[in-house]
Parts: C-alpha cells; sequence; structure tokens
C-alpha cells in the first residue's frame, strides 16, 4: 500500500511538471504576461511622443507661425525691420565674486 501511494504521489508531480515549469506552463505565461504589460506601457509613451509630432508637422504645412518661429528661435533670424536686442545673463559665480569684493558699510553705532 505504500508503494502504491508514493507511486501515484510520483505521478502527479511528473503531470504537474508540465503545467508549472514546462514550456507553456505558468511560469512562461506570469513572464510573458509581464512582458506585455511593459511592452503597452512604452507603445502608450510613444503614442504621446507621436501625437505632438503629428500636431507638429501639420501646424508645419498648414501656417506659417510655426516655421517664423522655429526660425528665430533655433536659428536666429530676424525679419528685415526688426532689431534684434541679445541682454547677456550673469553667470551665479561672477555674482558671487563681485558681492564678495564689494566691501560692507560699517554698521551704525
Amino acid at each position: 500500500m505504500r508503494w502504491l501511494s508514493l507511486a501515484l504521489v510520483a505521478l502527479i508531480v511528473l503531470l504537474q511538471y508540465p503545467l508549472w515549469l514546462g514550456k507553456g506552463g505558468w511560469l512562461r505565461v506570469w513572464e510573458f504576461d509581464r512582458q506585455l504589460a511593459q511592452q503597452k506601457e512604452g507603445n502608450k509613451k510613444l503614442e504621446m511622443r507621436n501625437g505632438g509630432l503629428d500636431a507638429e508637422v501639420r501646424d508645419l504645412k498648414q501656417g506659417y507661425e510655426a516655421i517664423e518661429e522655429r526660425a528665430r528661435f533655433e536659428l536666429g533670424m530676424i525679419k528685415p525691420d526688426e532689431v534684434f536686442v541679445q541682454l547677456p545673463e550673469r553667470v551665479a559665480a561672477e555674482k558671487n565674486v563681485v558681492a564678495k569684493a564689494v566691501p560692507k558699510p560699517p554698521k551704525p553705532k
């Protein structure tokens, strides 16, 4: 009787092995499900990016405002009757050096 019980347990284990660890088993299904979720998340990001690019392409095809804006900001172009004025920004390090070089007035007594 004991051998029969061990044989049945061994048979059950042999039948369960392909279900859990074999080709197409639950572990592989769970792994593929996780990969599918990651791919869907990546696809959502790319769809949002593509939507923005599509809107930009439509804007460039239909209107000259977008072309003018790109020419101004990316290429530094100006219209013939405009005057371009550029104010340089001071670096934070220069501000600290200037602040340290100027002596502080004495405190009144």
